[in-house]
């Protein structure tokens, strides 16, 4: 059995990479080497791209690594193993089956006898808070209960390790808070089955509310940009001076870790677009032309402030540094002289200044805009750009970039997208 503080799961020196369309290998993680140690929270965090899931499940033992090795409890790790259990970001549960039905399908498959299972479940199910609610469905249930079987789930195999990927961000706010502070509650008094958790998350302020210790991944290819420690007490306080500090350190990291992926791989085709809504940049800049900001603000002060409400205020600054309507430094974000003319337009001129930005600036949109002018009948497959993407980027930030693309595209009136001929179109001037 591992002693205090030895660790649990290792990987040393893991690298991944995934074949793109033409053959050549697309490097995701290079040189990785963690320890998680017995009775830790430790937490990933990064940028879109950074390759965070994948080196879970390179943990979990669900995707196996190009190079390097995992070892769990000082054996190799070849596979999925008995003691390490996932939490995912999506419930993915049967609808057609109980909660309990649910929770008690992963003891069925390890060949528990059927009325241990069911005690077993039950216990799980009382642990996480939804006693009373066993013989539900998931269609009665809230997103948050919901997410709570799936803890139960996962707390029914025992397991040693658990693997968490980003397990509240599908949750409004307030929800997520109350099940963070509950499996929180349950750690700290030792009521969970499992002696070390990896948590990933693109949430700062939660990696700083549940970790012990935080590891930084920067981008393309990943792999560990710094180690930070968090030697706070539970329960933690996210108004104390400590915390904020320490959740400064890390937009500060993570700010000159995105300027810097910027400057050397340059934007565009290269740089992945995180999922971003127009209204959601609108409202941010909008927000940050008003008092109190003016124009400027800390990222870790603006986290959480109710007139900036947004899961990942990262992924809005990155948006707004990439479109040059603000400038990230030091952890901090300032609107440009562009950002603050954007506030004061009047919707028809926000859309032609988003669009002379967009065309500059995403080098790949003004690629699509040239295709379409050069074909004759002014229209190109959608797949011909997913393909161009994953040449420069994975199958998913491929996906995801362009669908932000798209997004934008449309309301900058660049082009047209038809999603059931999944066809682009050039948008002819009117006569």
């Amino acid at each position: 059995m591992p002693t205090q503080n030895s660790a649990i799961v290792e990987m040393r020196n893991v690298s991944k990479a995934f074949s793109r369309p033409s053959g050549e290998p697309l490097i995701v993680l290079t040189e990785i080497s963690i320890s998680l140690r017995d009775g830790e929270i430790l937490g990933l965090v990064g940028r879109s791209g950074s390759g965070k899931s994948t080196l879970l499940r390179i943990a979990a033992g669900l995707i196996e690594p190009t190079s390097g090795e995992v070892r769990y409890g000082g054996k190799p790790l070849t596979g999925p193993a008995e003691g390490i259990a996932v939490v995912f970001q999506t419930f993915a549960l049967f609808p057609w089956l109980t909660v309990l039905e649910n929770v008690e399908l992963g003891l069925e498959a390890c060949g528990v006898a059927r009325d241990e299972a069911r005690r077993r479940s039950m216990s799980a199910i009382d642990l996480i808070g939804l006693d009373g609610f066993q013989s539900a469905y998931p269609r009665e249930l809230s997103g948050g209960m919901r997410q709570r079987v799936g803890f139960a789930r996962a707390f029914v195999l025992r397991p040693t390790v658990l693997l968490m990927d980003e397990p509240f961000s599908a949750l409004d706010v307030l929800t997520a808070e109350t099940l963070r502070t509950d499996f929180l509650d349950l750690w700290t008094q030792r009521q969970l089955p499992t002696r070390s958790v990896l948590l990933v998350t693109h949430n700062i302020e939660e990696a700083v509310m549940m970790c012990d210790r935080v590891l930084v991944l920067s981008s393309h290819p990943g792999r560990i940009a710094a180690e930070i420690p968090v030697p706070l007490s539970h329960p933690r306080n996210r108004f104390d001076q400590e915390f904020h500090n320490i959740v400064d350190e890390f937009y500060s990291i993570l700010t000159a870790r995105t300027i810097e992926s910027m400057k050397t791989q340059g934007r565009g085709v290269v740089h992945p677009l995180p999922p971003m809504g127009i209204n959601r940049i609108i409202g941010f800049i909008e927000a940050l032309t008003s008092p109190p900001y003016d124009g400027q603000a800390e990222l870790g002060t603006i986290a959480h402030a109710p007139s900036l409400p947004t899961k990942d205020i990262l992924a809005v600054a990155e948006v707004l540094h990439i479109l040059e309507f603000a400038e990230l430094r030091d952890g901090s974000i300032r609107l440009t002289a562009a950002g603050r003319v954007f506030a004061q337009l009047g919707t028809e001129e926000r859309k032609q200044l988003f669009k002379e930005h967009l065309l500059r600036f995403v080098p790949f949109v003004a690629h699509i805009q040239r295709v379409l002018d050069e074909r004759e009948d002014h229209s190109a497959p959608r797949i011909r750009f997913k393909s161009e993407l994953e040449d420069h980027l994975s199958a998913n930030d491929a996906e995801r970039t362009l669908q932000t693309i798209i997004r934008w595209g449309r309301y900058a009136e660049v082009f047209t997208y038809d999603d059931e001929r999944r066809s682009f179109s050039r948008i002819h001037s009117a006569t």
